[in-house]
């Protein structure tokens, strides 16, 4: 992996890169979204790790990405404790999970994204989480991830450096490139799963 310099002509290629993959997800049809994400499920539905998994945290689609409502139903029709995450009032860069049920109340928060309220006796400590979906942008083969540029996530997965939890991405099959710059604050994925297949970092 080599770590590009942010020049402003690299922070610019991964602003168009955002830009074209964002315009790419908006424009799937309903049908097309659906059958995605029924194909995204059938792939997670034999996947041994999210198998054996009981603290599951997912987020909330948003923007075109691959709609995880019927992800969130289907873990909880196998009795898996599902989280989501919400941003901490303390320390705004980054992430913390709560428990998400059928009967949680949302909160339209920041850039029009939902949260369930935060109750901090209710939040899980991160290293207990057996595996954390994540939202992307877009991938490549190896696995590299360009989120939407707040840094949530590389900061959050930062945190898992012990591959504790298992960090499995979610995006269309059209959110794939060849290659885009990568920053040194980059994360890249062990897995990414799509409606065609489960990509597996090959580096």
């Amino acid at each position: 992996m080599i770590n590009f310099p942010m020049t402003e002509e690299n922070l610019l290629l991964r602003q168009e890169i955002r830009a074209q993959m964002r315009e790419h997800r908006r424009l799937l049809s309903e049908e097309k979204q659906r059958l995605a994400s029924q194909s995204v499920i059938q792939h997670i539905s034999i996947h041994e790790k999210i198998s054996l998994a009981q603290h599951i945290a997912v987020f909330l689609s948003f923007d075109g990405e691959i709609s995880t409502q019927p992800l969130i139903e289907y873990l909880w029709q196998q009795n898996k404790k599902v989280y989501l995450p919400v941003v901490d009032p303390f320390l705004e860069t980054h992430l913390l999970f709560v428990p998400y049920h059928k009967s949680t109340a949302l909160i339209r928060k920041k850039w029009n994204i939902f949260e369930p309220p935060l109750e901090r006796a209710q939040v899980i400590p991160f290293e207990k989480l057996n595996i954390l979906f994540v939202p992307l942008v877009a991938f490549d083969k190896n696995g590299q991830r360009l989120g939407m540029g707040g840094g949530f996530y590389d900061r959050t997965l930062q945190k898992g450096i012990s591959k504790v939890p298992y960090a499995i991405g979610l995006a269309h099959d059209c959110q794939q490139v060849k290659s885009f710059p990568i920053a040194k604050w980059d994360i890249p994925l062990p897995e990414i799963v799509t409606q065609s297949k489960i990509w597996q970092r090959l580096s």
